[in-house]
């Protein structure tokens, strides 16, 4: 019997190459499938309407500012000293109030002089003898009996002994303290019966009206700041009030580790509000004036790279454009710009604007962290921030 044919016999390479291509058909497909649903969705949600942000705005202002410099500064008696003794001395009348006002030779304190007392009775006797010597000698003299150099020393002495006279009176006075000039007493520093020892202080004298007022500015405005600008000065101890004063001396030596000038400025203090050693903000005009375009300062994005600003301005919408549900929209849209702008002087709540912007240009002013160039916004003024040139805080 003939043997029976056997099959053909199988090829592993072709079917791993099957396996292989059916396997890159499959994820293929899936990878295609994924990549097709990710871009449609990107697609729909680049294309999908954004709601606008609303924000609040302001309209750029032309006025007319005059430069001004700030500083600050300290407050300085124009006179203010510890009033001290000359002569040493016991302490026998304290003659004044702690914190009292005074007028200049006012007695304020009164040392033991009876020692001193004594020897000015003494002396004035001494000198009252040599004043009947002195007038004797001289007739004396006239008549002939006496040379003229024994009255020459008659008369030096009795005026030897006026002389001591004198100078015990002054040294009783000097015990005698009075006030140097009219002023503001202030603690005393003493006690009855405590010797003094002299340049002892006693208490403290400060004149309140008026008042200096010292402050520094930088050299670069030497020649500008003159005597007779007028200045505005504010301190912590009176909110809300200002006083006004004038230059009166400008230091002439710039200081070579600052680079800063010394200028003094007098105000008028008739209640005394403004007490020395306290530290004033100085503000200041220097006679110019130019036109600058004001915004308020919430509307600039202060950054390393530069200041910038959003701009409103309208933009016509394209056809068929609608909103979250689908409706049409109609009319200009309001979309904002960012620009960069050149920023000057601050006043208040407001900042000038050298470069970059115009008047009636109108800026977003709260709401700038959502935004991004080209944006579309809605505007609410409602509720602004403020945007005062002379901003005042409200006490709660």
């Amino acid at each position: 019997m003939p043997p029976i044919p056997s099959g053909r016999k199988p090829n592993p390479t072709l079917r791993w190459a099957l396996m292989l291509i059916g396997v890159i058909v499959i994820f293929g497909g899936v990878f295609a499938f994924k990549a097709m649903f990710a871009a449609k969705t990107n697609a729909f949600f680049d294309n999908m309407p954004q709601p606008p942000a609303t924000v609040s705005s302001a309209t750029a202002q032309a006025q007319r500012w005059s430069d001004a410099g700030e500083s600050v500064g300290t407050l300085v008696a124009i006179n203010g000293t510890d009033v001290t003794t000359e002569a040493g001395g016991v302490v026998s009348r304290i003659e004044f109030e702690a914190g009292q006002p005074v007028r200049a030779g006012t007695v304020l304190v009164r040392l033991n002089t009876a020692n001193e007392d004594a020897t000015l009775k003494a002396l004035e006797t001494s000198a009252r003898l040599a004043e009947v010597q002195a007038q004797r000698w001289q007739q004396l003299g006239k008549d002939k009996l006496v040379s003229l150099d024994d009255v020459q020393q008659r008369t030096a002495a009795a005026a030897s002994a006026r002389a001591q006279v004198e100078a015990q009176r002054a040294l009783i006075a000097q015990k005698t303290i009075r006030a140097p000039f009219s002023g503001v007493l202030g603690i005393r520093k003493i006690n009855l019966g405590q010797y003094l020892a002299p340049g002892a202080p006693i208490v403290s004298l400060q004149q309140l009206d008026p008042i200096y007022l010292d402050f520094s500015m930088p050299e670069q405005l030497i020649g500008t700041l003159v005597e007779g600008n007028m200045v505005q000065a504010s301190v912590d101890a009176v909110p809300g009030k200002v006083f006004e004063g004038k230059v009166t001396a400008v230091e002439p030596l710039v200081d070579a580790s600052t680079r800063n000038f010394k200028s003094q400025a007098t105000l008028r203090n008739p209640d005394g509000a403004l007490r020395p050693g306290s530290f004033a903000k100085v503000k200041f005009d220097l006679g110019s004036e130019r036109d600058v375009v004001v915004i308020p300062q919430t509307a600039v994005s202060f950054n390393p790279y530069g200041n910038a600003v959003f701009v409103i301005g309208k933009q016509a919408r394209t056809p068929g454009e609608a909103d979250m549900q689908g409706k049409p929209l109609t009319g200009d849209k309001l979309v904002v710009t960012q620009r960069f702008i050149k920023t000057g002087a601050t006043r208040g709540d407001l900042i000038a604007v050298t470069d970059g912007l115009k008047p009636g240009e109108q800026v977003v002013t709260s709401g700038l962290l959502k935004l991004r160039n080209g944006a579309e916004v809605t505007i609410n003024n409602q509720v602004q921030p403020s945007a005062d040139a002379k901003p005042s805080i409200e006490n709660r």
